[in-house]
């Protein structure tokens, strides 16, 4: 398709308005089986609610989340007219057992937190548990996540990943925090709040070194901006312009330390000892993960010290 006529083209909105419609319909028409229901909701674009979603929601007998003023916000948009409860960690060992009964009586529960994917930096999880260990059912309706969000526009590896959730307040707690997290094989991310920005990106770059990393703010919303560099240059950079808004914090993961010549002979004078020359340089190119041929040369190197 040449770019002009790809500029020109205008997508068939009657067409997808009517499937759009007719999907709803039919997701609204399916009875909601009794049992508790995880829902992910916008984290900033309304638009991104999924018909599930809203199907789920306007299914349930009820809905529980944190602010009840926030989310009735969502449901007006929406036009799902059910009675809203609030669930956070304040409140939660208290509304458990109502919600326990609820389920009990075969009624549809929802859940959901102020944004994204329940459960995560939110609360959820006694309940959840306290669920399944009754034998409820328990459903997740998948959508938004500022985690995952995050990550896939960071430009570091996905591979693997692991999330942190807030760090501790206190700068001394905080590096004690990064130092464990510090040796973990894969990419970090973090929330944070933006008054304690700039202080974080400084004690990961203390702690972390030069690694790259992104900062996320605002995620699909109006203002979305994502900075990318290395840890003390984002820090440098926050230091003198404060963010706004939501923001996370993707750290890449740690470079592997450059193999020398003295740590594989190290490695080579014990397996030179069991081995041939070939096998020990093979069992150790693959225990440092370096070439093979590199190890070979310098297995020959040692062998040739060792008879002169």
């Amino acid at each position: 398709m040449s770019k002009e006529s790809s500029e020109t083209r205008q997508p068939d909105a009657s067409a997808i308005t009517g499937r759009v419609a007719s999907e709803i319909e039919r997701q609204l028409r399916l009875p909601l089986a009794p049992g508790l229901y995880l829902v992910a909701t916008p984290i900033g674009h309304l638009a991104d609610m999924t018909v599930r979603a809203i199907a789920t929601l306007a299914n349930a007998d009820v809905i529980y989340c944190e602010d009840t003023r926030h989310s009735r916000t969502l449901l007006s948009h929406y036009a799902i007219h059910v009675p809203l409860r609030p669930y956070h960690e304040h409140n939660a060992d208290e509304q458990r057992p109502r919600i326990l009964r609820e389920l009990a009586d075969d009624r549809a529960v929802a859940l959901i937190s102020d944004a994204g994917t329940p459960l995560v930096s939110d609360p959820g999880f006694k309940l959840v548990r306290e669920c399944c260990a009754l034998g409820h059912q328990v459903t997740a309706i998948p959508g938004p996540s500022a985690t995952l969000t995050a990550l896939t526009v960071a430009g570091l590896p996905t591979d693997a990943f692991f999330f942190a959730g807030f760090l501790p307040a206190k700068e001394g707690a905080r590096r004690s925090r990064l130092a464990e997290l510090a040796a973990v094989p894969g990419t970090l991310i973090f929330f944070e709040a933006p008054t304690r920005a700039a202080a974080t990106l400084t004690d990961l770059a203390t702690v972390l070194g030069k690694r790259e990393a992104a900062v996320a703010r605002e995620l699909t919303k109006l203002h979305e901006e994502v900075r990318r560099g290395r840890l003390p240059d984002l820090a440098d950079a926050l230091a003198t312009e404060p963010p706004k808004g939501e923001i996370v914090i993707v750290v890449g993961p740690p470079q592997p330390a450059e193999v020398d010549d003295t740590m594989i002979e190290i490695e080579l004078a014990p397996a030179l000892e069991k081995l041939s020359l070939r096998d020990a340089s093979r069992v150790v190119a693959e225990t440092l993960n370096v070439p093979k041929a590199r190890v070979y040369d310098v297995a020959l190197a040692l062998k040739r010290r060792a008879e002169s």
